[in-house]
């Protein structure tokens, strides 16, 4: 009876780490619902560095850019990827957002949340030589003009319409809000005096900021940014106001980098791409490329960051009804 209980213990001591460990086997895909060079594909390729340089996975990670449909691509290849545990796909709220704006062959349910690594800020940036230094002057001028202000942003009932949107619903102003295919060529239209203002995250402005081609007017966020290193001769980010400082009173707007998996991924993979993933997080790569980017880093997986789509989901809903932007 004793051997026989011995025998037991030893076949399951065995057994344990098989049963309870998971690792990929093969090369992991990172889908980036965004084109080469943009944030998304920026995000994902700073991940797969980092991975790398740590040594993190016992296989490769390799990224692929589907950014069609304004990430929607993404999105609808790993919906028909379900059980694939060897995939995952990277993007922003677009991966909730689009579903509520526009039909497609995918709804958010049919992805696995796995984790958000940070948020981006936003910052509402005019032409450097324009007269607008405040989002008060921007904001009268469009009361003042309706639908003559020039506001750009990536692409159409995205993040950056919606928060104009934000901006015209809580103070009454018009603006005329002109789609580009991304960031960066909204803010080269603007640098080129194409627009009179845009709405970007800072790491696509900061090349024409730091050339006095665009200035800042306010980060759209409850506290400054915290980066003090200078950027221009006068500024750093900590330098920029928040637009609720010069006196819009809007919640704090931010976009979140997010992580999903295929529906059906067994929950040991998911589990341990949370861990992998947390661990990236805290590597000096990624630390690195959050203060390049002016990003804030932010860690949210199970329920926490479920809560987060849920919240952000009805938040959403409401304004792109009032918008006529809401398909059923």
């Amino acid at each position: 009876m004793k051997l026989f209980a011995t025998t037991a213990l030893v076949t399951l001591a065995l057994a344990a780490p098989a049963m309870a460990q998971w690792a990929p086997t093969k090369p992991v895909e990172f889908i980036a619902a965004g084109g080469a060079g943009g944030g998304t594909d920026q995000f994902a390729r700073q991940i797969q560095a980092a991975i790398a340089k740590e040594n993190l996975a016992p296989t490769n990670v390799v990224v692929s850019n589907k950014g069609g449909g304004s990430g929607a691509e993404a999105f609808i290849y790993g919906a028909g990827a379900g059980g694939d545990d060897h995939k995952l796909i990277l993007g922003t709220s677009n991966e909730w957002q689009l579903p509520l704006v526009t039909r497609l062959g995918y709804k958010s349910e049919d992805l696995t949340p796995v984790a958000t690594l940070a948020v981006d800020e936003f910052v509402v940036w005019a032409q450097a030589n324009s007269p607008y230094n405040t989002i008060t002057d921007l904001v009268e001028a469009g009361k003042a003009n309706p639908g003559k202000v020039r506001f750009g942003g990536s692409q159409s009932k995205d993040v950056d319409q919606t928060l104009v949107r934000r901006i015209e619903a809580a103070t009454g102003a018009k603006f005329l809000y002109i789609p580009f295919k991304s960031g960066s060529e909204a803010a080269v239209q603007l640098a080129g005096n194409h627009i009179d203002a845009n709405t970007n995250n800072p790491a696509e402005n900061v090349g024409q900021w730091r050339a006095g081609q665009a200035k800042p007017l306010c980060v759209m966020s409850n506290e400054r940014m915290a980066d003090t290193t200078k950027v221009t001769e006068t500024m750093s980010w900590n330098d920029i106001p928040t637009c609720r400082e010069q006196g819009l009173a809007l919640d704090a707007y931010q976009m979140p980098r997010t992580v999903f998996a295929p529906a059906d991924v067994p929950a040991e993979a998911v589990a341990w791409y949370t861990d992998l993933l947390k661990k990236v997080s805290a590597t000096p790569e990624f630390q690195a490329y959050l203060k390049n980017t002016s990003q804030t880093a932010r860690f949210m997986t199970g329920d926490e960051f479920k809560s987060y789509i849920a919240a952000d989901v009805e938040r959403s809903r409401k304004q792109f009804e009032a918008d006529g932007w809401l398909v059923n």
